[in-house]
C-alpha cells in the first residue's frame, strides 16, 4: 500500500514540475507555415469564403446582402488553425436582408444601389470539425 501511494505522489508531481518549467514567452502559437498561395477553387478556401460571407452580411448595416463578384487571391498560413487570407470583390444584390434559403440574388444592376467594395478576410479555419473564425 505505502509503495502505491509513492508512486501516485511521483505520478501527480510530474505535471506541476512540467508545468512550473513552462516558460511563457514560449507558448505562443507560432507560425509553421508562412503565407503560401492556393487554389481558390480549393474546397477549404471556398468553405472559408462562405463563412466569412455569412459573418460579413451579419455584421453589415446594409439592407442588401453583398455577394462575391470575384476571388482576387488566396493565401494559406499553418499555425495552430489553417489561416486563409483571402482577397476578393464584392458587390450588393438585389436580395435584401434577412436572405430567405430560396431565395437567388444577382449582382445589382441599378445604378443608384449599385456597389462593389474590394476585402481581405483572414479566416481561421479547423475545416475537418466545421470550426470557422473571421
Amino acid at each position: 500500500m505505502p509503495r502505491c501511494r509513492w508512486l501516485s505522489l511521483i505520478l501527480l508531481t510530474i505535471p506541476l514540475a512540467l508545468v512550473a518549467r513552462k516558460d511563457p514567452k514560449k507558448n505562443e502559437t507560432g507560425v509553421l507555415r508562412k503565407l503560401k498561395p492556393v487554389n481558390a477553387s480549393n474546397a477549404n478556401v471556398k468553405q472559408c469564403l462562405w463563412f466569412a460571407m455569412q459573418e460579413y452580411n451579419k455584421e453589415s448595416e446594409d439592407k442588401y446582402v453583398f455577394l462575391v463578384v470575384k476571388t482576387l487571391q488566396a493565401q494559406l498560413q499553418v499555425t495552430n488553425l489553417l489561416e486563409y487570407l483571402i482577397d476578393v470583390e464584392i458587390a450588393r444584390s438585389d436580395c435584401r436582408k434577412p436572405l430567405s434559403t430560396n431565395e437567388i440574388c444577382a449582382i445589382q444592376e441599378n445604378s443608384k444601389l449599385k456597389r462593389k467594395l474590394s476585402c481581405s478576410f483572414l479566416v481561421g479555419a479547423l475545416p475537418w470539425n466545421g470550426e470557422f473564425t473571421v
